[in-house]
C-alpha cells in the first residue's frame, strides 16, 4: 500500500466552537483512507495550516502509510530551520492520527488494541456549558442542572469577563492583569455554577493563559477559597515556565498546563520542575496519536495525570480516547459539549457519551467514518474534495 495524496477539509460546522473544523484525509493507492484532525482557534492559521498540509502532501506521497514512526520525523524534521513547533507540530499531528487510522482499518483492528490494548472499558469526560446561557442566575442553575442531569461529574468554564471589542480574547495577551470589579464578577458566576452544580461536582477554571504572574496568583486563590477548584488552568501564557514556577510556588491550587505545548520536548521541564498536577496535551496539536502516547508515558513516571485537551471535533476526541483508554495515568477526556450528537451530522454512526463517559466506536482505527456528502457541501475555500 502506498499514499497517494493528503487532503485537508475545511468544513463549516454549528458543532464547531469557531464555526469551522479542518480534518485531514490521507488516500492511498488500495482505496483505504485515513483521518486525521487539525482543528486550530482562528480562521487565520486554520488556513495556513490547510495550504500546508496540502504542500507536505507531496512530501509523503509514494510512502508506506505502515511506517508511521518515520513519516512522522520525516514530516517534523522538514521544518527544522523555521521552528517545528507550531504549524509543524500540527501538521504532522494530522498526519499521524490519520495513518494510525489507517493502519488500523488494514488490519482490522482498533487504535487502542494497536498500542497495547485497553486498561479501561470507557472513558470519564469533563465537558463544558454553554456560557452564553450565563446572563442570570437562573440561566446560570438551568444550564448546570442540564449537565449534571446527564450524569457527567466535572465541569470546566472561564469566568473572567473578555473584552467584547477584541477579537478572539481567548488567545491574546495584552496587559495580563484583571480589574478588581470583573474578579468579583467571575467569583460570583462561579459561585452560581458550585451552587447549582453541588459538592461532588469538580470544577475546573480554564484561564487561557491571560494572565501575568501577580494577578495569576490572586485570582487561583481566591477563586479556589470560595469554590474548591478541582483545578486552575493555564494560569500564565505558555512561553515561560519561570512564569508558572512562581505562580507553582505562591499558590495551592492544583495547575493544569499543556494545551499549547508541543511534543514531548516541551512537556520535559514541566514534569521535570514539578511545575503541574495535570497535562493536557491536545492530540492534534502536540504531534498526534504516537506523541500523545510518549507524554502520557513520561508522565506516568511522574505520577502525572493526563486529560488531554479537545476543544474541537470528533477525530480530535476519539483520537485522544484510544491513547487514553491505554494509559494508566488518566484522569478525564474533555468534550466540547456534554451532549456529542453535536457531531451527528459529521458522522454516518452518532458517538456514546452518555452518562458523562465516552465509550470507543467498535470499529478498526479510530472507529468513525464521515458522512462525506455533509463534508463535501460544507467546504470552505476550496480546501476538501471527492476523490
Amino acid at each position: 500500500m502506498r499514499i497517494t495524496g493528503v487532503v485537508p477539509w475545511l468544513v463549516a460546522s454549528e458543532a464547531s466552537f469557531w464555526g469551522e473544523f479542518l480534518f485531514v484525509e490521507v488516500r492511498t493507492d488500495e482505496g483505504l483512507t485515513g483521518w486525521g484532525e487539525v482543528t486550530s482557534t482562528t480562521r487565520t492559521a486554520n488556513r495556513a495550516v490547510a495550504a500546508t498540509v496540502r504542500q507536505v502532501s507531496e512530501l509523503v506521497t509514494g510512502a508506506d502509510p505502515a511506517e508511521i514512526e518515520r513519516i512522522w520525523h520525516q514530516v517534523f524534521r522538514a521544518f527544522t530551520y523555521t521552528g517545528s513547533r507550531g504549524l509543524a507540530c500540527t501538521v504532522a499531528s494530522a498526519l499521524d492520527i490519520a495513518l494510525w487510522d489507517l493502519r488500523g482499518k488494514a488490519l482490522g483492528l482498533p487504535v487502542a488494541d494497536l498500542l497495547g490494548g485497553r486498561v479501561r472499558p470507557d472513558l470519564l469526560l469533563y465537558t463544558h456549558p454553554d456560557q452564553s446561557r450565563f446572563a442570570t442566575p437562573e440561566g446560570v442553575a438551568e444550564e448546570i442542572g442540564r449537565i449534571v442531569g446527564a450524569g457527567c461529574s466535572a465541569i470546566k468554564f472561564d469566568p473572567f469577563p473578555h473584552a467584547e471589542d477584541v477579537p478572539e480574547a481567548n488567545d491574546r495577551y495584552l496587559d495580563g492583569r484583571l480589574s478588581r470589579r470583573d474578579e468579583r464578577r467571575a467569583i460570583e458566576l462561579s459561585e452560581q455554577i458550585r451552587a447549582a452544580a453541588g459538592p461532588d461536582v469538580e470544577l475546573l477554571v480554564d484561564a487561557h493563559g491571560r494572565f501575568d504572574v501577580p494577578t495569576a496568583i490572586r485570582l487561583a486563590d481566591s477563586l479556589h477559597e470560595a469554590v474548591d477548584l478541582h483545578w486552575f488552568e493555564e494560569p500564565v501564557p505558555p512561553e515561560s515556565t519561570h512564569a508558572l514556577r512562581q505562580v507553582r510556588d505562591r499558590t495551592t491550587v492544583p495547575l493544569s498546563v499543556g494545551e499549547r505545548l508541543h511534543t514531548r520536548w516541551d512537556f520535559v521541564p514541566v514534569l521535570e520542575g514539578g511545575l503541574a498536577d495535570f497535562v493536557m496535551p491536545d492530540v492534534t496539536w502536540t504531534g498526534g496519536i504516537s506523541e500523545l502516547k510518549k507524554i502520557a508515558t513520561m508522565a506516568e513516571a511522574y505520577y502525572v495525570p493526563v486529560s488531554p485537551h479537545d476543544a474541537a471535533g470528533p477525530v480530535n476526541l476519539v483520537a485522544g480516547a484510544h491513547v487514553m483508554a491505554t494509559t494508566p495515568n488518566f484522569y478525564r477526556l474533555e468534550s466540547s459539549s456534554f451532549d456529542l450528537g453535536t457531531y451527528n451530522t459529521l458522522l454516518e454512526e452518532p458517538l456514546d457519551g452518555t452518562g458523562g463517559r465516552l465509550r470507543l466506536p467498535t470499529g478498526p482505527g479510530l472507529g468513525i467514518t464521515f458522512d462525506l456528502d455533509h463534508l463535501q457541501a460544507h467546504v470552505l475555500d476550496g480546501f476538501g474534495g471527492a476523490a
